[in-house]
């Protein structure tokens, strides 16, 4: 308005900017706590209760813990022969049976494979 004054004028602007500052604040609250909501559930638990195995599946459970902890103890051995915590003539005599037990639960974790009884042949397509 050409006749308003210019005080009047001036009390508008720090509406708009505090108008202005409330609505981002407001705006990253949101944002803030939209992200954070996965966060601050409490997340729901899927059917953990190992009794509900089967037969076959708690064998390769059983196998894939021998598995690691043969693996585990291998480093572990191998960690202490570099650092000289053991002796060369105990490594040799440790080492072997470990690796052994860790093969073997490998080969056991392995799928049974049958050979196939001819070979397939690769054939060229005719250009």
């Amino acid at each position: 308005m050409p006749g308003a004054s210019p005080r009047r004028e001036r009390s508008r602007a720090p509406d708009l900017q505090t108008l202005a500052v409330l609505l981002a604040v407001l705006l990253a609250v949101g944002a803030v706590a939209f992200v954070a909501r996965p966060f601050l559930r409490e997340p729901e638990p899927e059917d953990d209760r190992i009794n509900g195995l089967t037969p076959a599946e708690q064998e390769r459970l059983r196998l894939l813990e021998r598995r690691d902890r043969a693996l585990a103890a291998l480093k572990e051995l191998e960690f202490d022969h570099r650092t000289g915590k053991v002796a060369d003539a105990d490594y040799e005599a440790s080492v072997g049976p470990l690796r052994r037990e860790a093969a073997e639960a490998m080969r056991a974790l392995e799928p049974v494979t049958v050979p196939a009884s001819e070979p397939v042949e690769k054939v060229d397509a005719p250009a």
